[in-house]
């Protein structure tokens, strides 16, 4: 559950699933929180499954599990993935080298099951994982005039750069770690994380002091990532090949072994995936699962729908096979309504999401 159920309410919050969690679905008005994140700030409590890894071996043994190199020194951060022996995509990672610790953010739904299997496979390594979810809060500041809201109530520290960095400091007396986003929104983003205890504090510090910001759920989060172009892991990603999504920030190629990498490392040395991901302009919003059809064939699949406020008007990702460029119809509400393939991001904000997916040329 949201670690702060009780102060969402106290704002009109309604509230939803993510992965087992539950989340804030809205605070109402939604073209409206839309409109105001994408023309100045917004703060969003973000559900992630979080594990704490310790132990002397600690770095080498996660580095070892995903796609990505985990960085040696405190302070930095890497996206990454775990794959299955077919290279599908298990989970999704933030990975954040914290000095004596490493913090892991995932899907919440992975987080014990992740925490399971490396705790079976440490063997003589001095690794010790748990599951930290319940004990911290995660806050994210996304907007064009983010830097300028986390300037104006972070002490001791100033913003961090570049990606996924982060610094220590405090706001209003409460100790935090600010971490710069990947962007996710296609927009300055950062992720301010707190003691569980101290999130009712920080939340309304990140609203209400300094320059103010509006809270949003995850109704208007789902849109927003969509016009940015980035891959979710619940929609776009789960049992994908990571080349199929594109998501090439995510994978090292240079790196050794890990689960998966043999599939990868063949899909990227034939060229190009069999599918991508691109955006469709739609005359109306289709489910995630809609059929996108070649005259009357199925060639491919809506992933997720949006009215996208900032685009003007319905958008979807789907995949679609990799040389496909025709104009598609989408099937909505049991009709075929015409669709048009589309460049991403779908709307240029202050800064591009570092998950856009991309492909070799």
């Amino acid at each position: 559950m949201t670690v702060i159920e009780d102060v969402h309410a106290d704002h009109g919050a309604t509230f939803t699933d993510h992965g087992g969690r539950r989340v804030v679905a809205t605070y109402g008005r939604t073209d409206r929180t839309h409109r105001a994140v994408r023309n100045g700030v917004g703060v969003i409590e973000l559900g992630y499954g979080i594990l704490e890894v310790t132990g002397e071996d600690r770095v080498e043994f996660v580095d070892n599990a995903v796609s990505n190199r985990v960085p040696d020194d405190d302070g930095r951060g890497v996206y990454c993935l775990l794959c299955d022996p077919q290279g599908g995509i298990e989970a999704d990672l933030y990975v954040y080298n914290a000095g004596e610790r490493l913090l892991v953010f995932c899907p919440p739904d992975r987080a014990s099951e992740v925490r399971e299997d490396w705790a079976g496979k440490t063997f003589i390594q001095d690794v010790s994982v748990r599951v930290a979810t319940d004990d911290l809060a995660v806050f994210g500041v996304h907007g064009p005039m983010a830097t300028e809201k986390v300037a104006s109530v972070l002490n001791h520290a100033g913003a961090p750069e570049p990606e996924l960095a982060f610094v220590r400091g405090s706001m209003a007396d409460v100790g935090v770690t600010v971490v710069a986003s990947d962007a996710s929104t296609g927009e300055e983003g950062y992720e301010v994380v707190c003691a569980a205890d101290a999130a009712p504090e920080v939340f309304d510090t990140l609203l209400t002091r300094g320059m103010n910001a509006v809270p949003f759920g995850y109704e208007t989060w789902n849109a927003l990532t969509l016009e940015a172009g980035t891959p979710l892991y619940h929609t776009e990603l789960r049992g994908r090949i990571p080349n199929v999504a594109g998501i090439r920030n995510a994978l090292d190629f240079e790196k050794g072994c890990y689960v998966g990498q043999e599939v990868v490392s063949r899909v990227e040395n034939v060229g190009r995936p069999s599918k991508r991901l691109v955006g469709l302009a739609c005359d109306a919003v289709p489910e995630a699962g809609a059929a996108v059809f070649d005259g009357d064939a199925a060639v491919g699949e809506v992933t997720r729908g949006a009215d996208a406020e900032s685009y003007g008007g319905p958008a979807a990702l789907a995949y679609v096979p990799f040389e496909f460029d025709g104009d598609p119809t989408v099937r909505v509400g049991g009709e075929e309504r015409t669709a048009r393939v589309v460049s991403l991001p779908f709307v240029e904000g202050s800064a591009r999401s570092a998950r856009l997916p991309t492909y070799p040329e």
